[in-house]
């Protein structure tokens, strides 16, 4: 005997489908809504805070380092001035995966493993956000082609034009007017950290050291717009800096010769007085050295 044959229930059909497009259509209805709620949350109620950020990362604050006071003896012969150098500095912020950065740097400078150690150490040394750091002076005109043809291998990496402190008088003056150094640990916690942004040296010993609030000058900065890989695009804004105060000595550089010449090459101390002023006059100790050897440090 045959079955019978089923009719479908095309009402049952059409409520099904029904019913699936109403599902679909107020799915779709409630995620365009979450949608626009959301849309409406970041562009209008996060706007400014959004806002701010995007600033931020687009445009930084950049210090400008204040030419250092120069230092003259009584006849205006000077002891103590600045010439320009070459160093290479690191952004840590712009540099990505910076420590394998300083492993590029040393392997296109044919560079040491003790090189390596110390640009590390200068690399972890407190600093403001987006500061460069300089890891390496002195660079020579072939060190500067070398990094400008790997330049794309060196993200956050830029050859950076300064002055930096000479002593023309060499080891004459090194007890009295002292020497510049790169600044530690200890003393960058008593610095003032807005007045020595971008500053990496300080006075040590003797005049340098008493007189550095004199001699270091202000501050100025820098207002930049930068693109997404930290490249200057343009200036903003740009308040100069002010540069240190000039010392003039009592001191003689005939005279210092002179005492030098007396100790005959003998351990000892000179030190000659005007006895109408007061004035020191010469003041030397042997053995002496060279400062200029201390300014970018011998080691660190």
């Amino acid at each position: 005997m045959s079955q019978p044959i089923r009719l479908k229930d095309h009402e049952k059909d059409a409520r099904l489908v029904r019913g699936r497009v109403v599902f679909g259509a107020v799915a779709v209805v409630l995620l365009v809504c979450v949608l626009i709620a959301r849309l409406y949350y970041l562009q209008v109620i996060q706007y400014e805070y959004h806002s701010t950020l995007s600033e931020n990362n687009r445009v930084h604050v950049q210090p400008i380092p204040p030419s250092r006071g120069l230092i003259y003896d009584r006849n205006g012969v000077v002891v103590a001035d600045n010439r320009p150098s070459f160093s290479l500095s690191m952004t840590r912020e712009r540099a990505g995966e910076w420590s394998s950065v300083l492993d590029t740097i040393v392997e296109i400078l044919q560079l040491t493993p003790d090189d390596r150690i110390i640009f590390e150490k200068r690399m972890k040394q407190g600093r403001r956000p987006f500061e460069p750091v300089p890891i390496l002076f002195e660079l020579s005109e072939e060190q500067i082609a070398l990094i400008a043809v790997n330049q794309f291998r060196l993200p956050g990496v830029e050859v950076v034009a300064q002055l930096v402190r000479h002593y023309p008088q060499g080891p004459h003056f090194a007890h009295s007017v002292g020497y510049m150094g790169r600044i530690n640990e200890k003393e960058l916690k008593s610095l003032d950290p807005i007045n020595y942004s971008g500053t990496h040296h300080i006075g040590k010993t003797g005049i340098e050291r008493f007189y550095e609030p004199e001699l270091h000058g202000q501050v100025g900065y820098e207002e930049v717009e930068t693109n997404a890989r930290g490249r200057v695009l343009r200036v903003l804004k740009r308040t100069d800096p002010i540069p240190g105060k000039d010392i003039v000595l009592s001191l003689d550089i005939k005279l210092q010769e002179a005492a030098e010449a007396a100790l005959g090459g003998r351990r000892g101390a000179v030190v000659a007085l005007d006895p109408a002023s007061g004035e020191v006059l010469a003041m030397v100790s042997a053995p002496s050295f060279d400062p200029n050897l201390f300014v970018t440090g011998i080691s660190f």
